[in-house]
């Protein structure tokens, strides 16, 4: 027994095994892991082998670039869908309500010769004023919301006819009238801004771009020249589409043209007024209300989609510092500029051209169309010579990238050119009524085409080239452009009842006019004739100093009674309002108040008493 008592206690001496416990192995693991995660975050934060800085900024302008031409076609083909409804409804409006059999069955009793009279005098008088505030309306709204806004306005025109009555028709015929400047002004700016930036992401890496300077001279005339020109050319098929309500469903419904002219007895130069004789009666019967119905909603829904791709696709034509810099100067000064351009020299002289372009387009539509076409063809062939003169300008609109390579002054010259031959030949013609030939009328009205495509493309290629480097000026400028269109308008609405040789001889004193008053521009340049342009003020910008009196026993009593702050006083809100003298002050981020009273605790206790009368004494 004691032998195993010894050998027990020997047993127990024994140092016993011990195992190494699961620590050990953790922390040799964690080693392992911390050096793994340090290679991984050197590996992610280091210089990354497969990134090329250079190639990923070539990329991002690329996209940039290819935004830009995305905004250009947008805008086009916005604004080419906006004159298509307007146009179709409007024409197949005036017709109807032309017809006496429709007038009396439909609405014997509302008058609406007289309402279309006075929605027309809405359309052509109200653009008059619009020098007027077509600016602060772009300078308030933004470029792009202003072509959102005018479009929307259009389809509110198109809306009003879904019940016909003079409180809806004249009201939204006004308001075209009032939106038609604006919506122009913001298309031509939007256009040139757009060629600005293609250069500037073109040319990202130049010093003047990186800090934001004035364009160098004749930087971007490039892209100005090929974006007006697809603007133009995608823009001019807004006469084809605008003949589609009346190809395709009025055309059915018109009599032939020996009943509708068998009272006309001459055309063309020979006759005052629009076509003297003309028939009252068009109609063979009335096109069903739901007929009607259904082609002003598909018209709607296409006005519709302007709107939504002025909105969705359409980017903005400046920065947002940009922006508020072009409405810092002040609602005064922006009302104001418009006139001081004037005193420009160079927009003085081109008037005369932006009065002929508003001139030309209108006497194409109305005047050759109606008074040589209709009187000679019938009203079913009214469709076929507006297609072939908006596919004619669609078409020799491309001839205006010729500018890229010829002189500036080969557009308008060349267009003015081809109007000149065929007004003097016009004066001349008066196509038989009823019987007259197809090839003279449609071969003039190609012709016409070709000219008002090389007039319309070059006026605003030309002030998109003059205008180039001041982007803060091309609101204005396209406003002058613009608003003498719209005097051209009004004077074409009040010659209506003038005799035709009259109305051909205005047209060809003007365009003399303006190719005189164009040569005298270029002249004074080449000889480096300094032009006048109207200072614009420097951006005021409202910036608020500080905080300038934080908690009031932080001052004494008496600095207490002068200046009261209330800064915990709003319930709720993120927001709280400091005074000053009694007198609400300034609106400040709660969480950012709290912030700065923090900070300034930690920096410094003893200092508060000190900083804080320099603070309030800042402003």
């Amino acid at each position: 027994q004691m032998e195993a008592t010894d050998g027990e206690d020997l047993i127990r001496d024994a140092d016993p095994l011990i195992v190494p416990p699961n620590g050990g192995m953790n922390e040799l693991l964690n080693v392992g892991q911390e050096d793994n995660m340090q290679g991984q975050m050197d590996e992610f934060l280091g210089p990354q082998a497969e990134y090329n800085e250079e190639e990923e900024e070539r990329k991002y302008y690329r996209r940039k670039r290819l935004g830009v031409i995305k905004n250009v076609l947008a805008a086009s083909f916005g604004a080419m869908i906006v004159y298509s409804v307007y146009m179709g409804l409007l024409q197949m409006q005036l017709i109807l309500h032309y017809d006496m059999t429709y007038r009396e069955v439909k609405y014997s009793n509302l008058g609406l010769q007289d309402i279309d009279r006075k929605m027309l005098m809405g359309i052509n008088v109200t653009p008059i004023i619009g020098l007027l505030y077509t600016p602060v309306l772009i300078r308030f709204l933004g470029t792009k919301w202003m072509m959102f806004l005018a479009s929307g306005i259009y389809a509110l025109f198109v809306s009003t006819n879904y019940w016909e009555r003079y409180y809806t028709l004249v009201p939204s015929a006004v308001a075209i009238g009032v939106a038609i400047v604006p919506l122009w002004a913001s298309l031509g700016n939007y256009i040139t801004r757009m060629a600005q930036q293609y250069y500037e992401y073109a040319n990202y890496k130049e010093e003047h771009v990186q800090e934001q300077k004035k364009l160098p001279k004749g930087a971007c005339h490039s892209y100005i020249i090929v974006f007006q020109s697809v603007f133009n050319i995608i823009f001019s098929l807004s006469f084809i589409f605008a003949e589609l309500p009346m190809r395709l469903v009025l055309n059915g419904y018109l009599r032939d043209s020996i009943h509708i002219l068998h009272n006309v007895k001459k055309c063309g130069a020979e006759i005052s007024g629009v076509i003297p004789g003309f028939n009252t009666t068009v109609l063979t019967n009335l096109p069903r209300s739901m007929l009607l119905i259904q082609v002003e909603s598909v018209l709607m829904g296409f006005a519709f989609l302007a709107m939504i791709i002025f909105l969705v696709l359409c980017g903005p034509a400046y920065r947002p510092t940009e922006e508020i810099d072009l409405r810092s100067i002040g609602w005064g000064n922006i009302f104001q500029l418009p006139f001081k351009h004037l005193r420009d020299y160079r927009l003085r002289l081109l008037c005369p051209f932006f009065v002929y372009s508003g001139f030309e387009v209108l006497f194409a539509i109305k005047g050759f169309s109606l008074s040589y076409g209709v009187c000679g063809l019938g009203l079913d062939k009214l469709w076929l010579l507006i297609v072939v003169y908006g596919l004619s300008c669609s078409v020799f609109s491309t001839l205006s990238l010729c500018l890229l390579r010829l002189p500036r002054w080969v557009c308008l010259v060349g267009g003015a050119a081809v109007h000149v031959a065929l007004l003097v030949a016009l004066m001349v013609f008066s196509p038989e009524p009823k019987n007259a030939s197809y090839g003279p009328l449609l071969v003039i009205s190609v012709l016409w085409g070709l000219g008002t495509a090389l007039n319309k493309t070059g006026v605003s290629t030309l002030l998109g080239i003059l205008y180039a480097e001041e982007k803060e000026r091309l609101d204005f400028v396209y406003t002058i452009y613009h608003w003498f269109q719209a005097i051209a308008i009004f004077i074409v609405y009040l010659w209506s009842n003038l005799p035709m040789r009259a109305k051909l001889s205005i047209l060809l004193a003007t365009v003399l006019l303006a190719c005189y008053c164009y040569w005298v521009m270029e002249r004074r340049l080449a000889g480096k004739v300094p032009y006048r342009l109207p200072r614009i003020p420097r951006p005021r910008h409202k910036v608020s100093v500080g905080f300038f009196f934080l908690v009031s026993r932080l001052f004494d009593d008496q600095k207490s009674q002068q200046h009261r702050m209330w800064p915990f006083n709003i319930q709720g809100g993120p927001y709280v309002s400091i005074y000053r003298k009694n007198k609400h002050f300034m609106l400040v981020n709660r969480f950012y108040l709290y912030n700065v009273l923090y900070m300034i605790a930690i920096v410094s206790k003893t200092h508060i008493n000190t900083c804080f009368p320099l603070l309030m004494n800042l402003h």
